[in-house]
């Protein structure tokens, strides 16, 4: 499993022209799943994501996880493509991705399992839909997380 998590002022996913999820101050983090995930890589993952601290403390170093930073919120967006392979060619391959019927589940209990360690309801995309995702970085900060890369 790999997320690509972004402090972000503020998040957003609107699919054929409707606000489907929005956040303010949080994380937006894009989540792309492949066959080989379990339930350890989603413990993993979502332990690192409520616990980084990766926010600005009063004295502006960071040092805070989002779970102690005031009104902010979590965005959770499913996303194939960070599974492409590009050794070969120009086109990305996305044999490592999982297919829905597989990655539904796994993106389910991720949703699930962060929801419960951090605490407040998460917002999301919809799995496999077309999204437009809108996002003010902060800082920037993006960071980049494999669970097969611990």
């Amino acid at each position: 499993m790999r997320l690509v998590i972004q402090r972000v002022l503020s998040a957003s996913v609107d699919i054929e022209g409707v606000r489907k999820s929005e956040i303010g101050n949080g994380l937006l983090i894009l989540v792309g799943i492949c066959d080989e995930d379990s339930d350890e890589d989603i413990d993993y993952l979502c332990r690192k994501v409520v616990n980084m601290r990766i926010f600005n403390d009063d004295e502006g170093i960071m040092n805070l996880p989002v779970t102690e930073v005031a009104g902010s919120g979590l965005l959770v967006v499913s996303q194939f493509t960070l599974m492409a392979s590009t050794k070969k060619g120009n086109r990305p391959s996305y044999i490592h991705a999982s297919r829905p019927d597989v990655a539904v589940p796994l993106y389910e209990k991720f949703v699930a399992k962060l929801q419960e360690l951090f605490g407040k309801e998460i917002q999301t995309g919809t799995f496999g839909a077309d999204m437009q995702v809108a996002l003010v970085n902060d800082g920037p900060v993006t960071i980049i997380i494999d669970s097969k890369k611990r």
